[in-house]
């Protein structure tokens, strides 16, 4: 699916095409709800980095969250890199060098109608906030940390593949 984005000033628009357009991943890690969280929780999607097409480039920052090893307290940067709008401050996708050919666009920024899940995954749910009130459907998948189903195996599980 060829899908269309833009940070809310309009000086950023993107494009990519999506196997994975489905926004189904609801994540409450800390970083996704601070960095780009409405309702305390932030939902990616998958796309092909290569078709990763955009305008207003000069525009555009890129964040390394902090991480902290809960066992040993030891802090490293994060390899992914969150891009946002360096003028209205809007999230707009991860992409990660660790899986080059991947980018996750947020939800939130794409223009393009996305087609509705029949079930969603709230992950990370140990992490959400304390205000955030989980709104679940019978079919919901629910994680404290992360799945074992990828977003890519989600989208075949339920015949779902563009």
């Amino acid at each position: 699916m060829h899908l269309e984005g833009s940070c809310h000033c309009g000086s950023v628009h993107f494009s990519l095409e999506s196997a994975e357009p489905y926004p189904f991943c609801l994540c409450y890690c800390s970083i996704c709800r601070k960095t780009a969280g409405g309702g305390g929780y932030a939902i990616n999607l998958g796309g092909d980095h290569r078709t990763l097409k955009v305008e207003g480039k000069e525009h555009l920052s890129i964040y390394q969250a902090i991480l902290t090893d809960n066992e040993t307290g030891e802090q490293r940067q994060s390899s992914g890199q969150r891009h946002f709008c360096s003028l209205c401050g809007s999230a707009l996708w991860l992409w990660d060098p660790s899986w080059p050919d991947l980018v996750h666009p947020l939800a939130s920024a794409i223009d393009t109608p996305l087609p509705v899940p029949p079930e969603r995954t709230h992950l990370m749910l140990g992490s959400r906030a304390p205000w955030v009130k989980v709104h679940a459907d019978p079919n919901d998948k629910l994680f404290d940390v992360y799945p074992d189903e990828s977003l890519a195996e989600w989208h075949e599980r339920l015949g779902l593949k563009s």
